[in-house]
């Protein structure tokens, strides 16, 4: 047995969490929007729509995107970006062992080797 949860970050509807911080990771190792949206499996527009200068999913924009031409295109984190990225990893980190705590207390009876 384990729990199964899912926390993210709300602001009038504009959410935060697992899949656009994942986005934001791989844009930051691939400096591709068009790349990281790849990888994931998502196309190309929705992961537009999340975020950029004019992002409608974004509380605020998270990627400065130069278009393509002859020198090619690109996507760079925003400053404001990465400060929200590392302190979501630290949030994520302690929401996940206080998870884990809460489950032994209360059903760590159930059984030895608890996996979250």
């Amino acid at each position: 047995m384990k729990v199964i949860y899912k926390v993210w970050l709300d602001n009038n509807g504009k959410a935060f969490g697992e899949g656009p911080y994942e986005l934001l990771k791989r844009v930051e190792q691939t400096q591709s929007l068009h790349q990281a949206a790849n990888q994931m499996g998502m196309a190309y527009s929705k992961a537009g729509q999340s975020f950029g200068s004019r992002s409608k999913g974004s509380v605020f924009p998270c990627l400065d995107r130069k278009v393509g031409g002859r020198s090619g295109g690109g996507s760079q984190i925003t400053a404001r970006a990465k400060n929200l990225m590392k302190h979501y990893e630290g949030f994520r980190k302690m929401w996940k062992k206080a998870m884990r705590k809460s489950y032994r207390r209360h059903f760590g009876y159930l059984e030895e080797g608890v996996s979250i």
